[in-house]
């Protein structure tokens, strides 16, 4: 029995014509993403408008910003620095404030769960105005929720839910009855105590607001569709997860599990094609937005899909060459009818062209699943070095930060501030971030141990890089260690570094112009570099 209230009942379609729903929406993507950038291409001609005000270009930042939050995150950190630069020109506490809450909802949806807690924990709710200090508390709820779900651990996830939901409890306080930012944080409450009957409710109140768009039915109809998943009712969940999706490419929103999600029910369903077609577009989506999890949690998933096709393609290959040793028997059978011989002929050289182009085609398919088997491993391997190194070292300063901290309140207590401020000089953070460095070039050069050689045949003898016995990489290798590795944008790089992006420009100017390859080869070469 369907517990939907009846006037979702009446919206409701079938699976099969929601499928056609979302295979249309795929189909028109293109004109969607071209509906978005063409309005922000708008906001931003009117952002860099000489004459516009701080305040005017806060106000279009923000619409930019909320264009890109879900569209694309490099973009909308971009635009969170920006805000953030003319909140700080404007001396505005407010705009200050908001400008964080912005930051942390990006990096949460790419996926930064340390840089969003960070965020969150130096934001001061009371210096926002009342509808964003719902959406703080709401945002609070929402990390705790995705860390516990991310790190699926049984000892720490009840607690992070915990939390969640006492956050969810404050949202819920601070925001308006009636409105859908009220009815988000009830329906993410309902997902979090199972509450089916209570998420159907709150779901139908949703699709019944007057100016409902189509971002806001994605997200409601995906997080009931989970309602419904944990109830036993995965057709009713699969029925949503199409809505959502639907509306999701409708939206141009690429920071989204919908359509992943409906991937794996085609292809528990044994619907092969549509199980591809959604899993390909998941990871374009996720890459396009640089949405870190995502692309982790449906990577599994993506490759049993991918897998399953190469095996029907090998299955159909073995098909047609039984099939051209039928015909080749049926040709030795008849071979005294000249007519008929001559018939069976030209069949058997169409099926031998059609097994030809058929061989070749697979064999094309297998040198990409190689490929993509190759880069799937070193993928895996970088991260599993990096995630090492990073809790590491993160664990290595927590303990520094604690000994500090002990330190510290010692000297406080005892009101020895002359002792607190030589501690305080005795930080030296030239030293920390050059041990942070030499710690990136250890594991870069354990994945990559002839990326120097292979850096250095790009160049003439006179001007390869010989490094000293006690360095490891210079500023200009590690730049380019860094574009290996997929980071190329060089703002990006100079944060990390700790350099001005002009530097990082003509430090790769620099040596782009040094090498034998044009300069808009090099980069390419680099990333064909090999790790072990």
């Amino acid at each position: 029995m369907s517990m939907l209230p009846a006037c979702v009942e009446a919206r409701a379609a079938s699976a099969d014509s929601l499928l056609r729903e979302l295979n249309e929406a795929l189909a028109h993507k293109p004109e969607y993403d071209a509906q978005r950038l063409s309005r922000i291409a708008r906001l931003t001609a009117d952002f860099r408008a000489p004459k516009a005000s701080p305040n005017a270009r806060f106000n279009l930042g923000l619409r930019i910003y909320d264009e890109y939050k879900a569209f694309k995150y490099d973009s909308a950190f971009v635009y969170c620095q920006r805000l953030a630069r003319l909140a700080e020109q404007l001396g505005d506490p407010q705009k200050k404030e908001l400008t964080r809450l912005k930051l942390a909802f990006v990096l949460l949806s790419s996926g930064m769960f340390k840089e969003t807690f960070d965020v969150l924990e130096r934001l001061n709710p009371r210096q926002l105005a009342p509808a964003d200090r719902g959406s703080f508390y709401f945002l609070q709820a929402r990390a705790y929720n995705d860390l516990g779900a991310f790190n699926a651990d049984r000892t720490y996830r009840p607690a992070y839910y915990q939390k969640a939901l006492a956050f969810a409890d404050t949202a819920l306080q601070l925001s308006r009855p009636g409105s859908y930012e009220y009815l988000a944080v009830q329906l993410f409450r309902a997902q979090k105590t199972n509450d089916l009957a209570r998420g159907a409710a709150v779901y139908a109140q949703i699709r019944r607001l007057p100016r409902l768009t189509q971002h806001q039915l994605a997200v409601s109809a995906s997080t009931t569709a989970y309602l419904y998943e944990l109830a036993g009712q995965p057709k009713k969940a699969f029925e949503l997860l199409l809505v959502s999706a639907a509306a999701d490419l409708k939206s141009a929103t690429k920071e989204t599990t919908a359509i992943s999600k409906a991937a794996d029910y085609c292809y528990r369903k044994g619907d092969l094609k549509n199980a591809y077609s959604f899993i390909s577009e998941a990871r374009a989506a996720a890459s396009f937005y640089n949405a870190r999890q995502r692309q982790i949690q449906m990577s599994q998933l993506a490759s049993v899909i991918e897998g399953q096709k190469i095996n029907i393609i090998e299955k159909q290959r073995k098909s047609l060459q039984t099939l051209a040793i039928i015909l080749s028997a049926l040709a030795a059978v008849v071979i005294g009818f000249a007519v008929v011989s001559f018939r069976q002929l030209r069949q058997l050289r169409r099926a031998s062209r059609l097994i030809s182009a058929t061989n070749g085609e697979l064999q094309a398919r297998n040198g990409e699943l190689r490929q993509l088997i190759n880069e799937l491993n070193e993928a895996n391997r970088i991260k599993e070095e990096y995630l090492g190194y990073y809790f590491h070292n993160s664990s290595r300063y927590i303990d520094k930060l604690e000994a500090l901290k002990k330190r510290v309140d010692g000297l406080l207590g005892s009101k020895q501030y002359a002792a607190v401020q030589k501690l305080a000089d005795g930080i030296n953070i030239k030293t920390e971030r050059n041990e942070l460095l030499k710690g990136f070039d250890t594991v870069f050069l354990r994945l990559f141990p002839h990326f120097i050689d292979r850096f250095n045949a790009l160049f003439r003898e006179e001007d390869r890089i010989r490094l000293p016995e006690d360095q490891l990489l210079t500023t200009e290798l590690r730049i380019f260690a860094l574009i290996r590795l997929g980071i190329s944008d060089s703002e990006q790089i100079s944060r990390m570094l700790g350099y001005s992006i002009n530097t990082i420009y003509t430090y790769k100017t620099r040596v782009k112009n040094r090498s034998l390859l044009p300069n808009d080869e090099f980069e390419a070469r680099i990333q064909a570099i090999q790790a072990v």
